[in-house]
């Protein structure tokens, strides 16, 4: 079991870091802080800069948190959060499915990392090196209420154009 746990942390941990990174530093074929600033400012993320930073830091470092299992919570939150506002801005008015753009893949990722806050990290893990048991039921709800909250907070900063006026006005 500690083995599938420490697989199911080090993928989705490694796979946000990666999704921070092309936004942050271009790395993997990625836009940059630029070409991401284009697009939160498309979602009606303004400024566009701040939001391309905030959302790269919390891929690229709630990933890495995650990854290593340490603060398992605070890793989890952030994937989750991040998953949350990305499944609700970019992808779900293409539906579920990921080959139309759905919110498939940001669905799958957010709550593979909530299962890692209820059913811990695992033995393999820097929580588990230092004794910080900090899974479980609890854990997993504050998780999932940091999470929400911090996802809606992203969501009413969101200013978005109504139909057939300029997003700009």
């Amino acid at each position: 079991m500690d083995f599938g746990l420490m697989l199911l942390r080090v993928t989705v941990g490694l796979t946000m870091s990666a999704h921070g990174a092309q936004k942050l530093f271009g790395w993997f074929n990625g836009p940059g802080i630029k070409g991401t600033a284009r697009g939160m400012e498309a979602l009606g993320f303004h400024p566009g800069n701040r939001h391309a930073t905030m959302a790269g830091l919390t891929e690229f470092g709630g990933g890495l948190i995650l990854a290593l299992g340490l603060v398992t919570p605070l890793g989890v939150a952030l994937v989750a959060s991040v998953m949350l506002v990305a499944a609700l801005t970019a992808h779900v008015k293409q539906g579920f499915f990921i080959t139309s753009g759905g919110y498939e893949y940001n669905l799958v990722l957010g709550v593979a990392s909530l299962t890692l806050a209820f059913a811990g990290p695992g033995a393999f893990s820097v929580d588990a090196l230092l004794g910080l048991p900090l899974s479980g039921l609890m854990w997993g709800t504050l998780a999932l209420l940091v999470a929400v909250l911090g996802g809606a907070f992203q969501l009413v900063q969101r200013h978005t154009a109504p139909a057939g006026e300029p997003a700009n006005a």
